[in-house]
């Protein structure tokens, strides 16, 4: 096969690939907005204190980060058996057929209780689908890149992730600019529903994917494999799951409290939720540029290097995030957002696809990342919302949250140290 014929069927991986993980993530972030606004008064009792609220939508929140290694043990078996693209599809389905349900859900007047208790269950199911999407996604693309620049086509595995918050923040945006009655009411579900037409598209692109040449060319290795994955992960590799896992904390933890606790903290202290909202697109936009030069930067200077830029960064920005946000001031808000994510959390995003896969062998390479780094988003991002809002509600300032998102940031970073050399390259000569 010519060169050119190669980079062109990269360039199709890349753009299907993006494509079909921001379609993915959007359906997945919505949640993460809508607990932050509304699933508190809708699914909770009424007269139910603001922040009692916010942290019941938040613990549904939790629990679907609770269902991730889940599904990372179930799609990573299937990856790494059956293949990555098999695994991409299912997940997806369950992801488009889940969220499409929340946005028809009964509010707890129409309901009751059996309301905020469906509402754990799609999220439940949310978790799952989401557990077993990251590996494949970043997979397909470090898989079949060139080894001299596997980082930085792996990092356009995370545009799918940047490009799904924009996706949901900008949909909630633009529902928010309908009267609060209609808004509360129908509003908010347009999004959700919204998602069964995003589920076809984005199966139609999962499916017109190439399969892993990693994958198809480890054929050996499958058919000598006679435990499960899971069990081969645990049994062979499980200090590289413990890396994995330590990376992924202060990325996961920083990601979700400068997102989802950001936007319940500045409707606590009586900042415009819209002001935050146009902040975290203008950030995340930049995001987007940032983790594809962040993993650029990582095959020049090395993954190590890069990491520890963005680990540092969270443990420097931590109190002044929240300085920033209780000025009030626009300009203010919109530095601290870009501080935290295209600085701190785009150096650590961009570079964790070829970090992290290069830990593990190919035949067990999607369960060993899928475990690493679903594990380690139940503490850092399925549960730092929840803690982070319970820290505001006892304490009624910022600072412990800072606290927790300075010692996310050290051990990520001493995690680092233990990183000496990838065992395992990724990618084509």
């Amino acid at each position: 096969m010519s060169s050119t014929t190669q980079k062109g069927g990269l360039r199709r991986i890349v753009a299907a690939s993006v494509i079909g993980n921001a379609l993915e993530w959007y359906d997945f972030f919505l949640y993460g907005t809508a607990a932050a606004l509304v699933f508190g008064p809708l699914f909770f009792p009424a007269g139910t204190d603001p922040v009692v609220g916010t942290l019941g939508a938040f613990a549904g929140f939790a629990v679907g980060f609770v269902a991730r290694p889940l599904g990372g043990i179930v799609f990573g078996h299937i990856g790494d058996r059956h293949g990555r693209k098999l695994a991409l599809v299912i997940t997806l389905s369950l992801m488009g057929f889940a969220t499409f349900l929340m946005g028809l859900l009964p509010t707890f007047e129409q309901a009751g209780y059996l309301a905020p208790i469906s509402l754990v269950i799609l999220r439940i199911v949310q978790g799952i689908a989401s557990g077993g999407e990251w590996g494949g996604g970043v997979l397909m693309l470090s898989e079949n890149a060139p080894s001299s620049r596997t980082g930085f086509y792996s990092s356009w595995s995370q545009l799918g992730v940047t490009g799904g918050f924009l996706l949901s923040a900008g949909a909630f945006y633009l529902v928010q600019l309908l009267p609060d009655d209609d808004f509360m009411s129908w509003g908010w579900r347009i999004p959700f529903v919204a998602s069964i037409v995003i589920f076809g598209v984005g199966l139609y692109i999962r499916r017109s994917l190439p399969e892993s040449r990693d994958f198809q060319q480890d054929v050996e290795a499958k058919a000598a494999a006679k435990h499960l994955p899971a069990m081969q992960v645990l049994r062979e590799h499980p200090k590289a799951v413990l890396q994995a896992m330590g990376l992924r904390l202060a990325e996961n933890g920083g990601a979700y409290i400068f997102l989802s606790f950001a936007m319940a903290y500045a409707k606590f202290t009586g900042l415009a939720t819209q002001t935050v909202l146009i902040g975290v697109m203008i950030a995340m936009t930049l995001e987007a540029f940032m983790i594809l030069f962040w993993g650029w930067l990582s095959d020049v200077i090395g993954r190590r290097t890069v990491y520890a830029i963005g680990s540092v960064g969270l443990v420097v920005f931590a109190f002044p995030f929240f300085w920033l946000f209780d000025t009030h001031d626009t300009l203010l808000v919109y530095l601290a957002l870009i501080l935290g994510l295209p600085l701190s959390h785009a150096a650590m995003i961009g570079t964790q696809p070829a970090l992290m896969g290069e830990l593990f062998p190919t035949h067990v390479r999607y369960t060993g990342l899928a475990m690493g780094h679903e594990i380690a988003s139940i503490f850092a991002g399925g549960f730092a919302p929840l803690i982070a809002t319970a820290l505001f509600a006892h304490f009624q300032s910022a600072w412990p949250v800072s606290v927790m998102l300075a010692l996310f940031g050290l051990v990520t970073t001493v995690t680092l140290l233990t990183i000496r050399q990838a065992p395992y390259r990724t990618g084509t000569p």
